[in-house]
């Protein structure tokens, strides 16, 4: 059966090697999931593979749009799943990657049934939205739709304009048309969630951020500050940047800040990943067990791991076998 490996985990855990190395073992090609790398001005914040990187395996969904366009998960669902088939008339294994859950839970479950948006509603909740800010769309929702408006992160702009979109556009509450049911994709899924020792991982983030900004990140979002305003640039490591920019926070602190903010981010997004791992195993019916497997931990002696089996062991003991000498001390198959 045509398999997807899903490989996810949190900021700095070594996503992009482990894929590419996964991605050859299997002679496949990689869909990024990422919400951020996909717009092309937007390259050393977002930690966009390095061109030999890119030219060791190819990439989909990569630096493929502008900052000034509008993209959503939707439109990601329908693009990925027809770029997966078509990689499926030749490959018996795809790989998608990357740090947006929504993108993935997009794919793998599928997101509900939501008219189109009109251009001109969509035109005219944006000038609002640039003239007005993101508190007027705030109240339209909560006027529109009072039970989303209680449950969406009041501060992701995308999401609550998004929301407003379909509530004008459909005359009904968005919250009304959200069903949650996941769709058959009729191929596998196994989920892949990394994760490292604290420590390690904080460390690792250190050395991105120092290099990002060894790189040129302050330049880079130089030149897209007077595009703050939109969406695409509501994104960690960018706004930190604005703020300094605007005097709210001195040199000294900015890079500090930044590692600060992507500890949190990393908290946040590793909650995000065993809640959708553990849905994934609790929706799918299928035979799962448990693998005990010792192995050597650098100074810490010997420690038992547990991996969740699924009903392909070729894929584990490649996985495994990667992961062991990336150096990647937990991780969970599903």
């Amino acid at each position: 059966m045509k398999t997807l490996l899903v490989l996810l985990g949190p900021t700095g855990v070594g996503k992009t090697d482990l894929s590419i190395g996964i991605a050859k073992a299997f002679g496949t090609e990689i869909i990024s999931c990422d919400s951020r790398q996909i717009y092309k001005e937007m390259r050393i914040g977002t930690a966009v593979p390095s061109p030999g990187q890119l030219a060791a395996v190819r990439h989909h969904f990569i630096q493929m749009i502008s900052v000034h366009d509008y993209y959503n998960s939707w439109q990601f669902e329908v693009q990925a799943l027809e770029r997966i088939r078509e990689l499926f008339q030749e490959k018996e294994v795809v790989l998608m990657t990357g740090g947006s859950m929504l993108y993935i839970d997009a794919v793998c479950k599928g997101i509900d049934d939501i008219p189109t948006i009109s251009p001109e509603l969509r035109t005219g909740l944006m000038e609002v939205y640039e003239r007005e800010g993101l508190e007027s769309i705030r109240q339209m929702l909560k006027e529109l739709d009072p039970v989303f408006y209680g449950q969406v992160d009041l501060n992701n702009g995308k999401r609550v304009l998004h929301a407003v979109e379909v509530c004008r556009m459909a005359g009904v509450p968005y919250s009304s048309l959200r069903k949650n049911t996941p769709k058959d994709r009729g191929f596998r899924i196994v989920r892949i969630g990394l994760n490292r020792e604290r420590e390690e991982l904080y460390a690792r983030i250190d050395r991105r951020v120092d290099l990002m900004l060894e790189e040129g990140l302050e330049d880079e979002a130089r030149r897209l500050w007077p595009l703050r305003h939109l969406n695409a640039l509501n994104t960690v490591g960018y706004k930190e940047l604005f703020d300094y920019f605007e005097g709210k926070t001195d040199y000294a602190e900015k890079g500090v800040f930044c590692i600060m903010v992507l500890y949190i981010f990393h908290k946040k997004k590793m909650w995000q990943i065993i809640a959708g791992c553990a849905s994934f195993i609790w929706e799918t019916p299928a035979l799962f067990g448990f693998i005990p497997i010792a192995f050597y931990n650098g100074t810490r002696g010997w420690k038992m791991k547990y991996f969740f089996y699924i009903f392909y062991p070729a894929h584990l003991l490649i996985l495994y076998l990667l992961c062991y000498f990336m150096g990647i001390s937990g991780y969970s198959a599903v």
